[in-house]
């Protein structure tokens, strides 16, 4: 069932339409919250949009270094099953 969720980001408030559980979207706002903070610390742009974006680009490049490094993770582990079912074939 779709509810009403209200979140705070930087400042801003925000009402989210959503299902699922209120505190995850909270737990999301405050990731958000952070990294804007962050780099506001960071950088001299000020603008709350600015810092938007720029936080979407991080949180953006976190998630593809994750699923590469999943990927990668994958390939190794086909590789190295490919190579033991290899040797136990030679065996047989």
């Amino acid at each position: 069932m779709t509810k009403t969720i209200e979140i705070e980001v930087f400042g801003h408030r925000f009402s989210l339409q959503g299902e699922g559980d209120e505190a995850y979207f909270h737990e999301l706002a405050e990731y958000v919250d952070a990294q804007m903070r962050t780099l506001a610390k960071q950088t001299r742009t000020s603008t709350p949009t600015k810092l938007a974006l720029l936080a979407a680009i991080n949180v953006t490049d976190q998630l593809f270094r994750q699923q590469r490094h999943k990927d990668s993770g994958e390939s190794e582990m086909e590789r190295r099953v490919q190579l033991l079912v290899e040797t136990i074939d030679e065996h047989l």
